[in-house]
């Protein structure tokens, strides 16, 4: 084994030392990724609520309809992480195609068999396929800030960027699948969904000039490391498990307070006004100039978020909840972001893909989670019993967060390592 010590400065010179928005957005090639990137992955916002309006709808059960956007959920949680792993050994091309017309078709499939009143075992075996080929869009646009900002202050910029984008996503998504659902016809949601699906995803898969590059050199064999395998993305796994908590807990428990006051209305209000926390505080993480280490940043960020979760279950009025809502969004965003962007410096470049969407996979099954807990607790306890799914998610994150904090720390990087005889690869070691 031969090792050799190199520096490797950013890769785009016209990015400036200060971040902020501006500067980002000026980032050379990124608004060729940017605006395909926003309209493929705007499905995925849309995707469960159109499947439990088309279900309930054709079903009559909200249980029915619950249950088959939780095989969805549960299904892309699970297989997303072999989607980012595949990506980054062949292409994000070369996995986004085939995984957009299969996606396409199985939720087109399963809008049809809704449609025909088939038995629920038949939903659940269509909504496998459409949970699991999810393009993943958000991860990818992420793996390619990463290209493009290496080395350089902006990622925590590019990180905050991406978090208020996905929450303004989440926030466009559900009133247009709804609208849809109500307005136009029970399938409009799916159907749209599958249309953007299908568009966005091949425009953000033509832009080559941005994808990260696969390393591949003669008939040199390289060995592609799962990113599980670094301690520290275990831990933020967790970490983002508990994040999921927050979001199903508070998706449940919001509407079954709402619900239990005569005022069902005033459900997308407090929803809404949690979601601007999270987008208020990711603009401003966006705009400072950290001098915090990212590690220290999560564990003492962690610890206002389950201190603000623990609160929810004994708010007993609108205006309260409001309140705490707003705090508790407001937390979630640094703690992603400062995630995320801890996974640049923990995670080698060939296995960044793999790592987000191992981070976006674990929020997705600790909300699936959340949902079904936060439930049968609203329905066997007291009302606001739900909330108690938030606290508990967040702090046996924060326990784990704080026990392992050593594991966030970085292995000095810079170092390529030569393996094999003859042809020999250098090979990028963090």
């Amino acid at each position: 084994m031969a090792s050799t010590v190199t520096t490797e400065p950013s890769k785009d010179s016209s990015v400036s030392s200060r971040p902020g928005y501006g500067q980002l957005l000026r980032t050379r090639g990124a608004w060729t990724f940017l605006l395909p990137g926003f309209a493929a992955r705007q499905p995925f916002a849309m995707l469960t609520i159109s499947i439990v309006l088309l279900v309930q709808h054709t079903t009559g059960s909200y249980g029915a309809a619950g249950a088959a956007a939780a095989v969805t959920g549960v299904s892309m949680a699970l297989f997303a992480p072999y989607s980012g792993r595949l990506a980054d050994r062949y292409g994000q091309r070369a996995v986004l195609i085939p995984g957009v017309l299969v996606h396409v078709l199985s939720g087109l499939t399963l809008t049809a068999l809704a449609l025909a009143d088939a038995p629920l075992w038949a939903l659940f075996a269509a909504a496998v396929p459409t949970g699991a080929s999810v393009p993943q869009i958000g991860p990818m646009v992420r793996a390619r800030w990463g290209v493009k900002l290496q080395g350089s202050p902006l990622m925590t910029t590019a990180a905050a960027f991406e978090s208020v984008t996905d929450e303004l996503t989440f926030v466009v998504g559900p009133l247009l699948a709804t609208a849809l659902c109500t307005a136009v016809d029970p399938a409009a949601g799916l159907v749209t969904e599958a249309a953007l699906t299908l568009l966005g995803g091949l425009l953000f898969a033509a832009q080559k000039s941005t994808q990260p590059s696969v390393t591949a050199v003669g008939h040199a064999r390289v060995e592609h490391t799962s990113a599980l395998r670094v301690p520290g993305v275990r831990v933020l796994i967790v970490t983002f498990l508990g994040i999921g908590s927050v979001f199903g807990g508070m998706q449940v428990s919001l509407a079954a307070f709402t619900e239990s006051i005569g005022e069902p209305g005033l459900n997308g209000v407090l929803y809404g006004t949690f979601a601007a926390g999270n987008m208020i505080s990711g603009i401003a993480c966006g705009a400072i100039a950290w001098k915090v280490a990212p590690q220290r940043r999560l564990v003492i960020g962690y610890a206002a978020l389950a201190l603000a979760a623990s609160g929810l279950w004994a708010a007993h009025s609108v205006l309260v909840l409001a309140g705490l809502g707003l705090l508790v969004g407001m937390c979630i965003a640094p703690a992603l972001i400062t995630g995320y962007t801890l996974v640049e410096s923990l995670v080698p470049a060939g296995a960044r893909t793999e790592a987000f969407t191992w981070l976006t996979g674990a929020v997705a099954l600790g909300q699936a989670a959340a949902v079904t807990v936060a439930g049968q607790l609203e329905d066997r306890f007291w009302g606001g019993a739900g909330f108690l799914v938030p606290m508990g998610g967040t702090l046996l994150a924060l326990a784990t967060l704080v026990a392992l904090r050593a594991r966030l720390s970085a292995r000095p990087r810079g170092r390529t390592v030569a393996r094999g005889v003859g042809h020999r690869v250098p090979v990028a070691v963090d």
